[in-house]
């Protein structure tokens, strides 16, 4: 009997053995050094350019699947492999190889009032279950930040990419093996099964966090079922306001880009606010649609364009992903705030002005996990932050906010070194 026919009494004991074994792996790859870590990444991504073949050859039999069930053209997109791609696979998978090893960092040294030694050091967080769908790049990504950071990971992809997720993570685990480290720190759920899932939410005590990267559905499933810590964004209602002081020609440059660049990732601009008193909103809109947006905006705003059309109460709470945009006028930067603070998911939101006071002012108080300025919000990325990749964006106030890289998927103990101190 394979794992795809268990039945469902057994996944409960599925989860804790694969656990166990990403568990023990995991304290193996703790002894291992930064040099070993690097050198098993690079290893990784040699052996998928090394299977490169049966790689795309996977590949073809999802993306065939995924044409005869009728996933979207954009999906498709999604779960496509090519040489390019799979290329740029690997070597996203030495660039995480070049990052510093965040384990062992000292983030904290002082002294007690008893005279021992206090040291906070970062440490991996432990065993990582990673729920993902569609982009079978994830897996690689995915595995290869867990690794670095010297966490062990269980990765559940999507059901349309299985047979690529397959050949991905074979390849991987060859690479880590041949470089010396656990295959087993890097674990792919031999399963599709829903309940497979439930039981890894559930898995208190055995998963140290668990990470969803997907649409809507699946996240809200993750937090509401979840017994594990979870980091995770639900949606990206992402905000752009063109304060009175904007240079015109950067406000539409930008707002057509943090639109119209890709529409269907989580920092593409939802909402457009637009305040009253900058005089170009008409251009500004004029060259969103004319980029081929459809444009929903309250009265204000469809008297700048007659393209706009009314926007209903729950345009303001929708993640389109597609190109769609929700546009407001507003009377001043509190009347953009105030928009912000009540329709916002607390993604990314960005303020374009050539009035400094009103920028530090945006970026003090809105409550966000990236806040910019004079910016596309299609640059909320962990690659253009400089952290070479990104398991994914946090938006909640605990643990890591923002795009989570290494730094994000470490936690910290406190080290005590002492010279015989009892306390009184």
């Amino acid at each position: 009997m394979t794992t795809d026919t268990l039945e469902k009494t057994d996944y409960t004991q599925l989860i804790e053995d694969l656990a166990k074994r990403g568990r023990a792996a995991q304290r193996k790859l703790a002894r291992a050094s930064d040099a070993e870590k690097a050198a098993g990444l690079r290893a990784a991504a040699q052996a998928i350019r090394a299977d490169s073949a049966s790689i795309l050859e996977a590949n073809a039999k999802d993306m065939a699947a995924g044409e005869e069930r009728g996933l979207t053209g954009a999906m498709l997109d999604r779960l496509k492999l090519d040489e390019e791609r799979l290329e740029a696979i690997a070597g996203a998978i030495e660039n995480v190889a070049k990052l510093p090893d965040p384990v062992g960092e000292v983030i904290d040294n002082r002294s007690s009032p008893s005279g021992f030694g206090l040291e906070r050091v970062r440490i991996p967080i432990g065993l990582i279950g990673i729920i993902y769908e569609s982009r079978p790049n994830v897996t690689a990504d995915a595995a290869a930040l867990c690794l670095r950071s010297g966490n062990a990971a269980l990765l559940r992809g999507g059901s349309e990419a299985i047979h690529s997720n397959r050949a991905l993570h074979a390849a991987f685990a060859k690479g880590l093996e041949e470089a010396g480290l656990p295959a087993d720190a890097i674990q792919l759920m031999p399963t599709q099964d829903r309940e497979a899932v439930g039981a890894m939410l559930k898995a208190a005590g055995l998963v140290d966090m668990i990470v969803p990267r997907g649409g809507k559905g699946l996240v809200a499933r993750v937090q509401e079922d979840a017994r594990v810590p979870v980091l995770a964004h639900l949606d990206g209602i992402c905000h752009t306001y063109i304060h009175a002081d904007a240079n015109p020609d950067m406000a539409r440059e930008i707002a057509v880009n943090a639109k119209m660049r890709r529409t269907g990732i989580c920092g593409a601009m939802e909402t457009l606010l637009i305040d009253s008193s900058f005089g170009e909103g008409d251009k500004v809109l004029a060259a969103i649609a004319d980029a081929g947006c459809e444009l929903r905006g309250d009265e204000r705003a469809q008297k700048l364009d007659s393209r706009v059309k009314p926007a209903t109460a729950e345009d303001w709470d929708t993640e389109y992903l597609d190109a769609i945009l929700s546009v407001a006028v507003v009377d001043d930067i509190d009347g953009a705030m105030e928009h912000i603070a009540a329709h916002s998911s607390g993604h990314t939101e960005a303020i374009i002005t050539d009035d400094d006071k009103a920028a530090e002012r945006f970026l003090a108080e809105v409550d966000s996990a990236i806040v910019m300025h004079n910016a596309s919000t299609q640059f909320a990325d962990g690659g253009e932050f400089g952290l070479g990749a990104e398991i994914g964006i946090a938006t909640g106030r605990l643990h890591a906010r923002g795009p989570v890289a290494l730094e994000g998927l470490t936690t910290y103990k406190w080290q005590v070194k002492g010279k015989g101190q009892a306390r009184p």
